[in-house]
């Protein structure tokens, strides 16, 4: 079985996360909101994709995650940049975690009018 979806393009890891101290002077990085937002939304589209084809999720094996990226312009990017987030959004839906995600750039290009990623993933 194959669990097709789209999501928005995340933000880059440069910008979903912030330095933090707290008071024992501790630094730490912390999620933005834009990070948690864009985060929550992922996870409800692939939950719901999920619900619709039955996917149900594996639990301690491998699953193959494919990813199209359709940048909204042509701006030089990353993919890699946006591996955590994305990995970290699937988890409880695609996986039960994430070092079970082998991730694949599959390709990229621009598309102005949708910019989204495009995720597909099976069992390894």
């Amino acid at each position: 079985m194959t669990l097709r979806f789209s999501v928005p393009v995340p933000p880059s890891v440069n910008h979903s996360y912030r330095r933090y101290t707290n008071k024992r002077g501790r630094t730490m990085n912390v999620l933005t909101n834009k990070a948690k937002t864009w985060q929550e939304e992922a996870h409800v589209i692939a939950q719901d994709a999920a619900n619709r084809t039955g996917w149900v999720c594996p639990m301690g094996s491998k699953v193959v995650v494919r990813l199209w990226f359709y940048w909204p312009d042509k701006r030089r990017r990353d993919p890699n940049n946006c591996h955590k987030l994305l990995a970290d959004s699937l988890e409880g839906v695609c996986y039960d975690d994430d070092k079970w995600a082998l991730l694949r750039d599959m390709d990229f290009t621009v598309d102005r009018d949708k910019p989204r990623v495009e995720v597909e993933v099976e069992r390894a």
